[in-house]
């Protein structure tokens, strides 16, 4: 499996594209700034991304909206030396699918990797059992799409966005609980990540609002209602 990989410390980037080739089996592509990477990107295709956030010429939030447009759907890793949490929001809301803060373990990277490639491929297996089209009142939800539509107007979603929208769908009227989305869409249910869920019900909300018989609720202790009357 391919992966592309955005370091502009060279030491760094030798030493893990070394690491994971070795250990990890993964044909690696390293790229020394944004520029660099959006191009390379642009020629091959890839499995996951490893993207710097502190690069020069293209930081690694940039980068990420670049590759998104292109790939909503390819994993992204953010790995930065800043550790606040606006930083960790930011990764998220950007469509990230993990974040790692400097100095970290490879052994710790290379885990993180498997696991977000174990749940892509997992993604991509047996979904056709649940339906890809839904009526939410007066909006029409496409799945595959990620698509809303509402009176003529379309929304485009992101995959996230799209994936949450459709088990709140699924479990129309009924509770969908924090946990089993978080496990199913983020593959773990801890405090970043749920953040990162509260940004896309806030969107999710708000692209919904000018159905009044439509409302996405809180269920105190539980999780998240889609109601539909």
């Amino acid at each position: 499996m391919k992966i592309l990989l955005a370091e502009d410390d060279p030491n760094l980037g030798d030493i893990l594209k070394d690491y994971l080739e070795l250990k990890g089996k993964f044909d690696v592509t390293l790229c020394k700034d944004g520029d660099e990477a959006i191009r390379q990107f642009n020629k091959e295709q890839y499995d996951l991304c490893i993207l710097d956030v502190m690069m020069p010429r293209k930081d690694g939030f940039t980068l990420g909206k670049e590759i998104r447009k292109v790939n909503a759907d390819i994993p992204i890793i953010f790995a930065t030396a800043k550790g606040m949490m606006e930083d960790k929001t930011e990764a998220f809301g950007l469509g990230g699918d993990d974040y790692i803060t400097k100095p970290f373990r490879v052994e710790e990277l290379l885990l993180r990797i498997n696991a977000l490639l174990k749940r892509a491929s997992r993604g991509k297996q047996g979904e056709e059992a649940f339906p890809e089209k839904f009526q939410i009142g007066d909006y029409h939800f496409d799945y595959v799409a990620q698509q809303i539509s509402h009176k003529g107007q379309q929304q485009k979603l992101s995959t996230k966005e799209a994936e949450l929208l459709r088990l709140l769908c699924i479990k129309k009227n009924d509770v969908l609980t924090r946990e089993e989305a978080l496990l199913k869409i983020w593959n773990d249910d801890n405090y970043f990540n749920g953040r990162s869920m509260d940004v896309f019900l806030s969107k999710l909300r708000k692209y919904l609002r000018d159905d009044p018989k439509v409302e996405i609720v809180n269920v105190h202790g539980k999780g998240y209602k889609l109601l539909v009357s």
